[in-house]
């Protein structure tokens, strides 16, 4: 079935003609990735993280179809992104990850939003600004069970547990986070789970929330009450090592903007570290690092060589990445096959986020939330 394309929110530039790259986001994937982890929490409430503007692929286009699925609770980073959220969605409760200043509490007020408490200072400070306002709009009080981040440490959370005995007491979600939880086998996750597990006997009848998008994976014990992906919402895979239960989200694609033909013995780009091992022929395409994509990826080392897909089949890059081209060696590709202003696929066409990731010595996360700075966006599936 044909997905509808819309345009997105307004980022820049509005024609595809007017940039090197297009970026292709498929709402209904990320739709069907919800859906794919509420499976996974079956009776358990699963929310989404929609901080780093939706993990840069537009927070309001995305969180409207989050909305529209069923989603009722929402993580953002900032109050700033917390008002965003709440001009597209207005009755769903929205958590702001980091934290509360009193000079700030009269937005939350505004916007309807709940801090993440994350210290002993910060409570005392929402409970004097609660007080003064006589609002019971409610906050998420985290506990640090051992990233070592943000978050108050188990000793003092459980010293605060009677609080939960008195009327109004303004706690709405007991939550923590996962170190290791990419990492099904590592001893930190059984140690948080367990630990969170007898703070939350502590804090009887608040809601709970351990699980990150990998967390999800972990089983029961991790689920609580509230699930809250992020990454495996956009297509990233929370089960590293293992098949991705995610659908693919992002396509990338770059103009060429030239094909041109070296001799054996020339090199390309900068530093001249890429050499011709025979006549050659290369399609220089308008995407860059300045396009979210990590000079890391570029194409000096055989063995660690980032590819795309042009017409159908997978190419290597030669040389290194500028700041808004790549040269892609097509010598393979019959000639002919390639020509000026086609499109160069760098992630779609068997190439995923996490490939491209591993390549490039980080994780999905970064690539994703620096994609699309300069591109023209596409909707697919609103």
């Amino acid at each position: 079935m044909a997905l509808a394309e819309v345009m997105s929110e307004p980022t820049g530039t509005t024609e595809v003609s007017e940039t090197g790259g297009t970026l292709k986001v498929d709402l209904a994937a990320i739709e069907a990735n919800w859906r794919t982890l509420c499976r996974e929490l079956r009776t358990v409430e699963c929310g989404a993280v929609v901080k780093a503007n939706a993990y840069g692929l537009g927070l309001e286009p995305v969180a409207v179809k989050l909305a529209e699925a069923g989603c009722k609770t929402f993580f953002v980073a900032d109050l700033g992104e917390a008002r965003r959220l709440r001009s597209r969605v207005r009755d769903a409760a929205i958590y702001v990850l980091n934290g509360f200043f009193a000079e700030l509490g009269g937005a939350f007020i505004e916007i309807g939003a709940r801090p993440v408490i994350n210290s002993t200072t910060e409570l005392a400070e929402w409970d004097a600004f609660v007080a003064q306002h006589n609002w019971r709009g409610g906050a998420a009080l985290q506990v640090d069970t051992g990233m070592n981040r943000l978050g108050i440490p188990v000793d003092e959370a459980a010293a605060l547990a009677p609080r939960v005995q008195t009327e109004n007491h303004g706690i709405a979600l007991l939550m923590s986070h996962l170190a290791c939880a990419e990492l099904p086998d590592h001893p930190l996750n059984a140690r948080q789970i367990e630990l969170f597990k007898e703070i939350r006997l502590l804090f009887r009848g608040v809601p709970a929330s351990l699980a990150n998008s990998s967390g999800i994976f972990l089983g029961d014990a991790a689920h609580c009450d509230l699930g809250r992906p992020g990454a495996a919402l956009y297509g990233v895979n929370p089960t590293p090592g293992r098949p991705n239960p995610m659908q693919a989200v992002v396509e990338l694609c770059g103009r060429i903007l030239q094909i041109r033909k070296i001799d054996r013995g020339e090199t390309v780009g900068y530093g001249a570290v890429w050499t011709a091992k025979r006549a050659s022929r290369l399609a220089v395409v308008s995407l860059g690092y300045a396009d979210g994509l990590p000079r890391a990826l570029s194409g000096i080392d055989p063995a660690r060589t980032a590819t795309a897909s042009i017409a159908g089949k997978l190419c290597a890059f030669a040389g290194r990445i500028s700041m808004d081209l790549i040269c892609i060696d097509i010598t393979d590709l019959p000639d002919g096959t390639v020509h000026r202003g086609d499109e160069a696929i760098l992630i779609g066409g068997g190439i995923s986020i996490d490939d491209l990731a591993a390549i490039a010595g980080t994780i999905g996360y970064e690539i994703l939330t620096h994609l699309g700075q300069r591109c023209h966006l596409i909707y697919r599936g609103a």
